[in-house]
């Protein structure tokens, strides 16, 4: 999954994810919006067959979004390769 970072400001992070659908985004939205360190999380998408869809994270006052999006992917990473068929 390529990540892009189109603004990295402490407290809020945008990112760009190519070849994801709505259903990985909303993943990451849930999640990120049910964490006690984002204060709001969204994702954008334009045109769904010209445009990548951008994640915006905004984390409460004194954490690094950055930090809480890597976080999260490391948690979903460990939660999705557990999986046994």
């Amino acid at each position: 999954m390529p990540i892009k970072v189109l603004e990295n400001q402490g407290r809020e992070l945008r990112v760009r994810i190519s070849g994801e659908s709505h259903t990985t985004l909303q993943m990451f939205r849930s999640r990120l919006n049910g964490s006690k360190d984002v204060e709001y999380a969204n994702y954008f998408q334009n045109h769904p067959d010209l445009d990548d869809p951008e994640i915006f994270i905004r984390a409460e006052k004194g954490k690094k979004a950055e930090k809480v999006f890597k976080d999260l992917c490391k948690e979903l990473n460990k939660e999705i390769s557990g999986i046994k068929l």
